[in-house]
């Protein structure tokens, strides 16, 4: 896939990493590739349903923002995106020491882009699928 803007990484982490959500989680990027985008977030007990297992809404955060973020690197410069449809199956416990979400773009076009994420429990260098997302991303202009 070849992204119409030259600093598709840098600009879509900086808009990613602007969100106090995304803060709040402490989201952090492994890898952005045209199409592509590895998210990490650590365990918090604060997100926790039970000690050592993540509550379903940071699993369902991370795979949103992987999906999408990977449908961002391949919008031209000053576009961004929004999340209009989704959904998620959740396959495993997320009790990890940390969660791997991989955003991939299987379709993008002008007005849409259909992206998915592998959301993974990573524990003792291991790696456990734990959920799975099927996203579809508005495309928007920026205002004039």
């Amino acid at each position: 896939m070849t992204p119409q803007n030259e600093n598709f990484a840098r600009d879509v982490q900086a808009l990613v990493l602007s969100m106090p959500v995304a803060q709040l989680l402490q989201l952090r990027f492994e890898r952005i590739e045209p199409g592509e985008v590895d998210l990490c977030l650590p365990y918090q007990e604060s997100l926790s349903f039970r000690p050592g297992q993540l509550q379903a809404t940071p699993v369902f955060a991370i795979a949103d923002f992987a999906a999408v973020s990977a449908a961002g690197t391949l919008l031209p410069t000053g576009w961004f995106n929004a999340t209009i449809d989704c959904s998620i199956k959740y396959l495993a416990p997320a009790d990890g020491e940390t969660l791997l979400a991989r955003g991939r773009v299987i379709q993008a076009s002008k007005l849409l882009t259909v992206a998915r994420a592998d959301v993974f429990s990573r524990k003792a260098g291991r790696e456990l699928l734990c959920a799975t997302m099927l996203a579809t991303a508005r495309n928007l202009a920026p205002a004039q």
